[in-house]
């Protein structure tokens, strides 16, 4: 199972690695750090996207190797044999993100459902401050190939049969709506499939049940019984189209750079409404 519960995960914590992977997109005006900080799980460590990440990259929060990945996980005490535990401040956004650079570097973590929300919700306490600084541990990277994807793994794709899903909204998938990030052309991959990730969520953030997911890839034209790639604005929201596609049984791989790297390519084909 890739969820735990606020129950579940109360009565594993002191064997759990908890991680706040809160992230917001820039214009949001929120501060993760602060809101980690005023309040999270008892023992739980901030996960920061944009740190953990290929710092040299252009590209915003880009998968770092394989070799620097468990440098960094290690040095906030997780190990290969350590059972993780991620959530965010509410809903799904940012936390399947983490969910899958753990999945690509060969490690299985789970999802807390509903968030920092449900473990308030349940009544469970909360702790203040910076956190508690952890003990390095070490962590062996493993990478899973087929479950990452650049861009002319795409491109390749889309020249075959293409099976790949965007998660970004209509308007900024058709091009009607300009992409957030300067730069970044508006509009689409030839072939590409628009899911909304919204699309897959109920009204309190979680994932919808087996048969609803199932019925929404379908209706945009993805094949599960094929592996799919997932795509968006900078590869958050991808994640968790990869996770929903987990659910249901079928293989997903996240195209890292996604949006903001194809439409900022000149060279790669960028289609708009249709």
């Amino acid at each position: 199972m890739m969820l735990i519960t606020a129950n579940e995960l109360n009565g594993c914590l002191k064997s759990t690695v908890v991680l706040d992977a809160s992230w917001h997109m820039p214009d949001a005006g929120r501060d993760p750090q602060a809101e980690y900080e005023a309040g999270h799980i008892p023992g739980a460590l901030r996960f920061d996207i944009d740190k953990i990440a290929d710092t040299s990259s252009d590209l915003p929060h880009t998968l770092p190797t394989p070799e620097a990945f468990g440098k960094m996980v290690g040095a906030l005490g997780i190990s290969n044999d350590s059972e993780i535990v991620i959530y965010e401040q509410e809903g799904l956004f940012a936390a399947p993100r983490v969910w899958w650079m753990f999945r690509v570097m060969g490690h299985q973590a789970k999802i807390l459902k509903g968030g920092l929300a449900a473990w308030k919700g349940a009544g469970y306490p909360l702790e203040t401050g910076p956190g508690r600084k952890p003990f390095p541990a070490t962590f062996t990277a493993i990478f899973q190939k087929e479950q990452f994807a650049d861009a002319d793994t795409v491109a390749k794709s889309l020249k075959r049969d293409a099976n790949v899903a965007d998660a970004r909204g209509a308007e900024r998938f058709f091009g009607r709506a300009p992409e957030p990030r300067p730069g970044v052309r508006a509009g689409h991959m030839p072939g590409a499939k628009n899911v909304p990730y919204t699309a897959l969520l109920d009204a309190q953030g979680n994932i919808k049940p087996d048969e609803e997911v199932r019925k929404t890839f379908e209706a945009a034209g993805v094949d599960l019984d094929r592996p799919v790639i997932t795509t968006c604005g900078s590869g958050v929201t991808a994640s968790i189209l990869a996770l929903a596609l987990c659910n249901v049984g079928t293989e997903a791989a996240v195209y890292d750079g996604s949006w903001t790297e194809w439409g900022s390519d000149e060279k790669r084909p960028v289609v708009t409404d249709e």
